[in-house]
């Protein structure tokens, strides 16, 4: 196996609308308990950003999605912490042969100011994921007031997870025990800057109903 069939690439994308105001939950993004009145609506924590990234992780190992592993018809994983999952997951891809390389997110909230917590939350991921804090990217916009996140009806994040593959078995189902170590394929760079300022927002929207799209 050559060092760029080591490579895995996967997208992860996620949604949560947000729970009613009487439903009194927190807002959990990235592990980070942001200050706001409304929290998302879901089974566990609904921490949109850390089930968009564990989803990038399990597609890019080919291990199927959030949904499958953590089903909200499991009582066991009702209120659960989200970067937990994430370390599961982390740990699952890792039996696999996979150990992550970068991980680039992008949360999309019309409300509330993202920038403060931005920070913190990339230091969650990046103990979740077991890497260095540097090959965690993180931005966070609006949309304009367009779409549902713009109503302010709920919140969405994406991810792009990029992980390479440590053991030697050959894809195809071959042995390729004389194959070169996966330390070959070097890690990204850890000095560029990965975060804007484009989370500032100020504009307000009405809670929906509507019911998110992740599972957890």
């Amino acid at each position: 196996m050559s060092d760029f069939e080591r490579l895995h690439i996967g997208l992860g994308y996620d949604v949560h609308a947000f729970a009613p105001l009487d439903a009194a939950r927190s807002l959990v993004l990235g592990g980070v308990q942001v200050s706001y009145e409304r929290g998302l609506d879901g089974h566990s924590d609904a921490d949109v950003l850390a089930h968009a990234v564990a989803d990038a992780l399990l597609g890019a190992a080919r291990l199927g999605d959030i949904g499958e592993h953590f089903p909200d018809s499991d009582p066991a994983y009702a209120g659960a912490s989200s970067l937990g999952l994430l370390s599961e997951v982390t740990a699952l891809i890792a039996r696999a042969g996979f150990r992550v390389l970068d991980v680039d997110c992008v949360v999309a909230a019309q409300e509330p100011k993202l920038a403060s917590y931005r920070e913190d939350m990339r230091a969650n991921l990046a103990s979740s994921l077991n890497v260095p804090v540097q090959r965690v990217g993180l931005k966070a916009t609006t949309t304009e007031h367009l779409g549902f996140e713009g109503r302010g009806e709920g919140i969405s994040a994406q991810a792009v997870a990029l992980l390479v593959r440590d053991d030697m078995s050959d894809v195809s189902g071959n042995g390729n025990d004389g194959a070169s170590g996966a330390s070959d394929v070097s890690a990204p760079g850890d000095g560029a800057s990965d975060v804007s300022g484009a989370s500032d927002v100020s504009a307000t929207g009405d809670a929906s109903a509507s019911t998110g799209a992740c599972v957890c």
